[in-house]
């Protein structure tokens, strides 16, 4: 039986052999003595007798046996060799009793190199083992701001509590990633932990491939990842391998993206389609009053608790009246997102809903497990940049107003010092502080402007404030009606309280309007036909779904100057980011003849020059404010490079 082994190899190896040189690539294994001569290795790490997985094992130390073998470990001499004749020998020891001997090899970049004991990879491969038992040294690099560089590190962190060396990814901040979805990020793990991970790891693996994942170009611990913060860690430890290859079907566009750099079409206003205008659209797609369509809205909060989902609500209230015998709305508040979104979600979709927005980032994952079991549905979730196939996201250019507040402050404070006091560091946040802060110094080349986090824990802003002699501040955009406060939108402290002078407006009801129209219209057909790419519907002042109010405290002349830059940045002639841009280090983050892209302008993680103050971290923030930056929040950007 060893010499048809060894003959079978033989032709699996030649076979690879030719198909490397037709494609002009080197047929041999790679040696890892040639790897290195370039590269600054710090030191070497014994990391004793491992498992190590058989895929990972790419390749020799030296060069000593390399064109003895094709580049996936066959053999490439003839059967007659003494090479021939020792690995067929070695073919009957692993079906008699099972190869035992460790072998010897040095890992890099996690991936093995060969020292001793390649014709004992060779049968091992042959035979498809998934492990070999051998002593390891590692060869560890010096640190360098090399992307590949970092992901190494980061393994290496991840390995030193997992103990797990069977998977790689392609992205910064996946190993951290998905320390946090197993639940365990500093305790080190023991045998049976780890026993368990790479079982289900091999049966995702499997799965994966056997579906089509190896024709992707990302490794399977980037779809892992991405699998994994769909369904979570517990639910895949009871899938069966059926019930994994169905689930791998249902996400497969999320795996095709992560081919994209998880890129998202940016929807920038409504499409105008002929004969749509307001109620036309509606009554041409629905000619007959039997169909009514439903549209489920999907709280965190009552209305009444938060000043966020009250602007939502009156955006919902909105839509019944434009729509009233065409359009049928519900709401429903999840009093607790871990424990009930998905059932609610599933109980609005059982009630007929044929349309679901969510309407805070809290309540995406929800949305798009729901979304995955549900594509008859639409289900959109009011966020910025998530990059999720199944769901779209829709959020308004708030930074546009946030700009024109920023005028008016510059124009207003005698001092030229301004408080803004911003909630969470996630997507859109920062451009609004870097708008304000634009629009302030645009009349005001003084003007600085002192940036405060609600969110942070153990911050007495009043004190930072007071301080600087702040009078005038940009708080959160509105407020409930039950609330008595009037710090809200752009204000003056005085001593008889707060003075209003100006207010950032969300017309969430325009913004349900011109969505509904989207859909129905069948734009919403053809841009998934057209794009495998999430969607973000991200309008502004020019879709009126954003604006400013200005009170009569304002200046009449600065309101005027005030209602022609909104007029410039609604007909497209003005756009603040276009200038040179200054970050707080005096890094030129775009030239004066440059305008930001709307990508850019989203992702901004970094703060102009005339801000005082810094991006929080997330160890900063309240305990209660965590898990939204945790979905939405800038450092996702760094994960992403």
């Amino acid at each position: 039986m060893s010499a048809y082994d060894y003959i079978d190899a033989l032709k699996l190896g030649k076979k690879e052999y030719r198909h490397a040189i037709n494609n002009g690539e080197y047929p041999y294994l790679p040696v890892l003595d040639e790897i290195l001569k370039h590269v600054d290795v710090e030191k070497e790490v014994n990391l004793g007798l491992v498992d190590i997985p058989l895929n990972r094992i790419v390749g020799t130390s030296t060069a000593g046996r390399t064109q003895a073998f094709a580049r996936n470990f066959m053999p490439l001499l003839e059967y007659g060799t003494e090479f021939g004749a020792k690995w067929a020998t070695l073919s009957d020891a692993q079906v008699e009793e099972g190869i035992r001997d460790p072998i010897q090899v040095y890992e890099y970049m996690n991936r093995f190199y060969v020292v001793e004991g390649n014709k004992r990879v060779s049968v091992m491969k042959f035979f498809d083992a998934v492990t070999i038992a051998g002593n390891v040294i590692r060869k560890v690099p010096k640190r360098t701001e090399d992307v590949e560089n970092k992901i190494y590190y980061e393994f290496m962190d991840f390995y030193e509590i997992t103990g797990i060396n069977s998977l790689y990814v392609s992205r910064q901040g996946a190993f951290a990633k998905l320390l946090e979805l197993t639940g365990e990020t500093e305790e080190v793990w023991d045998g049976e932990r780890r026993k368990e991970f790479n079982s289900i790891y091999q049966m995702f693996r499997t799965a994966f491939k056997t579906k089509g994942g190896d024709k992707l170009p990302i490794k399977s611990g980037d779809a892992l990842v991405a699998f994994m913060t769909i369904y979570g860690y517990d639910k895949m430890k009871e899938m069966t391998p059926a019930q994994m290859r169905d689930s791998i079907v249902k996400i497969w566009n999320e795996f095709v993206m992560l081919t994209q750099g998880e890129q998202v079409d940016l929807v920038m206003d409504p499409k105008e389609e002929k004969d749509n205008l307001n109620k036309k659209i509606i009554h041409y797609l629905l000619p007959s009053r039997e169909k009514i369509y439903k549209a489920a809205f999907i709280y965190d909060k009552t209305p009444e608790q938060s000043d966020w989902i009250y602007a939502h609500e009156l955006g919902r209230l909105y839509l019944e009246e434009r729509f009233a015998d065409e359009l049928e709305t519900m709401q429903v508040v999840v009093p607790k997102i871990d424990a009930y979104a998905e059932p609610i979600l599933e109980d609005v979709i059982a009630q007929g809903a044929d349309i679901v927005f969510t309407v805070t980032p809290q309540l995406m994952e929800a949305t798009l497990k729901v979304a995955i079991e549900h594509p008859e549905v639409k289900l959109l979730n009011c966020s910025l940049n998530t990059p999720h196939r199944y769901i779209r996201t829709y959020y308004g250019r708030m930074y546009e107003a946030k700009f024109l507040t920023g005028m008016i402050a510059g124009a207003v404070a005698e001092n030229g010092n301004i408080g803004y006091i911003a909630e969470y560091p996630i997507f859109g946040t920062i451009a609004n502080i870097n708008a304000f802060a634009l629009g302030a110094k645009l009349v005001n080349p003084r003007a600085k402007i002192y940036l405060q986090w609600s969110t942070v824990r153990d911050n007495d802003m009043g004190e930072v404030f007071a301080r600087e002699g702040i009078r005038y501040l940009s708080g959160q955009d509105f407020i409930t009606p039950q609330s008595a406060s009037r710090e809200f939108g752009l204000y003056f402290r005085g001593e008889q309280g707060p003075v209003n002078m100006a207010m950032p407006v969300w017309h969430w009801g325009v913004f349900y309007e011109r969505l509904i129209q989207s859909i129905l219209s069948g734009s919403w057909k053809r841009d998934e036909q057209e794009s495998a790419k999430a969607y973000n519907y991200w309008w502004g002042i020019s879709a009126g779904v954003i604006d400013i109010i200005c009170s009569n405290n304002v200046p009449v002349e600065t309101r005027r100057l005030v209602e022609l830059m909104r007029d410039a940045i609604s007909s497209g002639k003005f756009y603040p980011f276009a200038c040179e841009l200054l970050d707080q280090n005096g890094e030129v983050r775009s030239t004066e003849d440059n305008r930001l892209s709307p990508e850019e302008i989203m992702t901004m993680d970094w703060l102009l020059d005339n801000v005082v103050g810094e991006i929080p971290t997330l160890e900063e923030l309240k305990k209660e404010a965590r898990p939204v930056v945790e979905l939405a929040g800038v450092n996702r950007v760094e994960e992403q490079e």
